[in-house]
């Protein structure tokens, strides 16, 4: 048989077993009876001691004591336990209020550090933008080497080479123009009693090429609408 553990608990007796009582009742303000005050102490004050210590204290008025059939319950005495002053409490309630704004500010502060946070997570980061240097580094330079002729004062188009070129020009405007009448003429007869779907199937498998709306474009440009005009000729 396992042998008794001897409890630690200290046994208190007279005024400190008495205070104990007192404290704990008015702690938990609620009514006891003298076995639960007892059994909640752990021993701290024997069962016997802690009824005599309640009802001493019922008599002192510093407990209220009420009987339910043949139980007895001890309450603290409301009366004598400390309240806060009308004063006590509405400094309270600023003290609330105050800390309630704080909290309110603080929050908003937090709402907007975590907006600005979520700006910069979407910043490119440090490597990113080592690349991106790197090719705008790159592209000045392409287009600092493209530039560095003229910066070294290479001499402009002469008159004589403008009129080449605009010779060149109204020659092979006037070939192109010529051989797409003479394609449009051949292309009508050869198609004119195919339906339009043969005509474009025919159109495929003969690897004809069609004007893109680039060349559209350029027909309708000031460089095809007069072509008796220099379109080369500068602006004075």
């Amino acid at each position: 048989m396992a042998s008794k553990q001897k409890s630690d608990v200290k046994v208190l007796k007279g005024q400190e077993a008495e205070n104990k009582v007192l404290e704990y009742v008015r702690r938990m303000n609620r009514p006891y009876g003298a076995v639960d005050v007892a059994a909640n102490l752990k021993g701290a004050v024997p069962k016997a001691a802690t009824q005599k210590i309640l009802v001493a204290l019922a008599e002192k008025g510093e407990l209220v004591q009420k009987n339910y059939g043949k139980t007895t319950f001890f309450v603290a005495n409301q009366a004598k336990i400390d309240t806060l002053s009308p004063e006590k409490i509405s400094a309270l309630e600023e003290e609330c209020k105050r800390l309630d704004e704080e909290n309110k500010a603080i929050a908003l502060q937090i709402k907007a550090a975590t907006t600005e946070l979520s700006k910069i997570k979407n910043l490119p980061s440090d490597s990113e933008l080592d690349e991106q240097l790197a090719s705008l580094k790159d592209a000045i330079a392409k287009r600092t080497a493209l530039l560095q002729p003229l910066r070294s004062g290479a001499p402009p188009i002469s008159a004589e080479e403008i009129a080449r070129i605009d010779a060149d020009w109204l020659k092979w405007r006037e070939e192109w123009i010529r051989r797409k009448k003479t394609f449009n003429s051949f292309w009508q007869l050869a198609t004119d009693a195919l339906p339009p779907q043969d005509a474009t199937i025919l159109s495929e498998d003969l690897g004809i090429e069609y004007d893109t709306p680039e060349h559209a474009t350029l027909e309708k440009s000031h460089l095809c609408i007069d072509t008796k005009k220099n379109p080369l000729k500068r602006k004075r």
